[in-house]
C-alpha cells in the first residue's frame, strides 16, 4: 500500500519458469499488496512454479492466447481486485523489479498517472546486450512515432509499465491485439486520451533464458508500430473513426514527459 493506494504488480508468464523465482524474490512485498500471474499456456512448469512461491492471484490459460491476451487478462484482474496503481513486469528477468518503488512513487505522489521503464535513456540498452538491429529499430520507430502521434518519448518498446487504475478504466484496451503490438496500441490510446507520461532510465539484461521475439516476429511488430501510428495521426486529423479510439474522451494533451 502507498498512501491508501493500492499496489498490484501482474507478470504476463510464458515458459518463465526458470527465472520466474529471482523476479519475483525481487519484488519489494512490503511495498507491493498483491501480485497477479497469468501463465499463458506455458510448455514448462510456470504454473506449478508460481503455487510453489506462494503467490496468490494465479490465472492458467488453457490455450495460448498471445502477449497481448495475457496482459488483459492481467489488467482485468488487477482491476478486479481494486488496484490503484498496476505495475507490469515482466518474469523472465530482463527488467529489474527493483525499480517498482520509483514508479510507484510518482504514480502514488500523483505526478503522473503513466510510468515507463526505458532501456534507451543513458546507455544501457547496448550495454545489456541489446542487439544492435533491435536498438536501431527501436531509434527509427520511436522517432516515427513521436513525429506521428505528436508526443516525445525516449522509447515506445519497452515491457516495464506502470499505471495507475484511472488510467486502465479510461482505455478500451480490450479491443487491442492479442499480439505483441498490444503494448504499442496501449501507449496510443494513452497519448490519445491526454495522461501524460513518466519515463525513467532502465538497465535491462539480454541473456538466454530471457525472452525476446526472432527477427521474423520482430519485423511484423515493427510493420504493426508503423501502422498504429498512422492510425493515430489519421485519428488525430479526424480522417478516420478507428475502434481502438472510439470509447476513448481526449484530455487536454500534455506532449513533454518527464525523465529521472
Amino acid at each position: 500500500m502507498y498512501k491508501d493506494k493500492k499496489v498490484v504488480v501482474v507478470l504476463p508468464a510464458y515458459n518463465a519458469s526458470r527465472t520466474l523465482a529471482k523476479t519475483y524474490s525481487e519484488i519489494p512485498h512490503d511495498l507491493v499488496d498483491e501480485v497477479v500471474l497469468c501463465d499463458d499456456a506455458s510448455r514448462d512448469n510456470t504454473f506449478e512454479e508460481a503455487k510453489s512461491l506462494g503467490i496468490k492471484h494465479i490465472i492458467r490459460h488453457e490455450q495460448n492466447r498471445g502477449y497481448g491476451g495475457n496482459q488483459k487478462t492481467l489488467y482485468k484482474k488487477a482491476l478486479e481486485i481494486q488496484g490503484d496503481i498496476v505495475i507490469m513486469l515482466h518474469p523472465d528477468y530482463q527488467y529489474t523489479p527493483l525499480l517498482i518503488p520509483s514508479m510507484v512513487n510518482i504514480i502514488g505522489e500523483n505526478l503522473y498517472p503513466v510510468v515507463l521503464a526505458s532501456r534507451i535513456l543513458g546507455k544501457g540498452a547496448l550495454k545489456g546486450g541489446m542487439p544492435i538491429y533491435k536498438y536501431w529499430a527501436n531509434r527509427f520507430l520511436t522517432l516515427f512515432q513521436n513525429i506521428m502521434v505528436n508526443y516525445k518519448l525516449s522509447e515506445y518498446h519497452t515491457g516495464y509499465r506502470a499505471f495507475s487504475g484511472e488510467v486502465l478504466k479510461s482505455i478500451s484496451f480490450d479491443s487491442n491485439s492479442d499480439d505483441f503490438i498490444f503494448d504499442n496500441e496501449m501507449l496510443s490510446q494513452i497519448i490519445y486520451a491526454g495522461f501524460p507520461i513518466a519515463e525513467v532510465t532502465c538497465p535491462t539484461k539480454y541473456f538466454e533464458e530471457a525472452s525476446s521475439i526472432n527477427v521474423s516476429r520482430s519485423i511484423k511488430y515493427g510493420l504493426g508500430v508503423l501502422r498504429v501510428s498512422i492510425l493515430h495521426r489519421l485519428q488525430l486529423w479526424k480522417i478516420i473513426k478507428h475502434p481502438l479510439y472510439i470509447k476513448i474522451k481526449p484530455r487536454k494533451i500534455v506532449s513533454e514527459p518527464v525523465r529521472l
